[in-house]
């Protein structure tokens, strides 16, 4: 599985393309008067500020080489402050095994820069923005978690563990393990090295084999079958 296209909810449209762009370095790829898109690695990131109501916020995390996380923090720290979990700047993930470390961005987004020792290959050049490999994660905040969890089968996506969705897990969705996946949970749950917890705001994920999974204006979930190419 791989995101080809993020496109999410935000108010600070320019805050976040100044940031991103400027800030960090991300290449512009598109933008409007109500959008933006970046490149992220084999992935493209996009920020709309069309029919938003409130200040959504979402957590995602970009995958790193996974040679290079203490190159990729120390280039982090560099740019922006990293966020914290009891008292540590840097999470080590054994079960996976992975490091990541994580940032909050002008509008409150939980971002997490990840290097999955399994899945990642190595890079030999100095890290920089554009060392950065795709998109890893998305949460996916939804009413009824063990119904989408149902859905997502239809469609080959379980998750990672094998294990049933609940209203209270977080789980890993993936359709095959090349360390990417839609992080399906409910309401409620802090995020990691953040005290947010997760709320529902509308966004819309394309995957590769012209899949599209989102959540819609009215809070809704939805997958389907693109019958036509994306142009994106």
């Amino acid at each position: 599985m791989e995101i080809k296209l993020l496109s999410l909810k935000t108010n600070k449209l320019e805050a976040l393309k100044a940031f991103y762009t400027q800030q960090l370095g991300f290449s512009l790829y598109d933008e409007s008067p109500k959008h933006f898109k970046i490149m992220v690695g084999k992935g493209i990131l996009e920020f709309t500020n069309e029919n938003v109501v409130g200040e959504p916020y979402y957590h995602f995390a970009f995958n790193i080489p996974s040679n290079q996380f203490q190159e990729a923090k120390k280039w982090l720290k560099g740019k922006t402050t990293l966020l914290l979990e009891d008292g540590e700047d840097e999470a080590d993930f054994s079960f996976w095994p992975a490091h990541a470390c994580y940032f909050e961005d002008p509008a409150g987004n939980i971002v997490e820069l990840i290097a999955r020792y399994k899945e990642n290959p190595k890079n030999e050049s100095s890290f920089s923005v554009n060392s950065i490999l795709n998109i890893s994660e998305i949460g996916l905040i939804v009413k009824d978690a063990p119904m989408v969890g149902e859905k997502f089968k239809e469609f080959a996506i379980f998750d990672s563990d094998n294990d049933p969705v609940t209203h209270s897990s977080l789980n890993f969705m993936q359709d095959h393990n090349n360390g990417v996946f839609i992080i399906l949970t409910s309401v409620d749950r802090r995020w990691l090295f953040s005290e947010k917890k997760s709320k529902i705001f509308p966004l819309k994920i394309t995957l590769d084999h012209q899949l599209l999974v989102g959540v819609d204006d009215e809070h809704e979930f939805y997958i389907k079958k693109l019958t036509n190419k994306v142009v994106i």
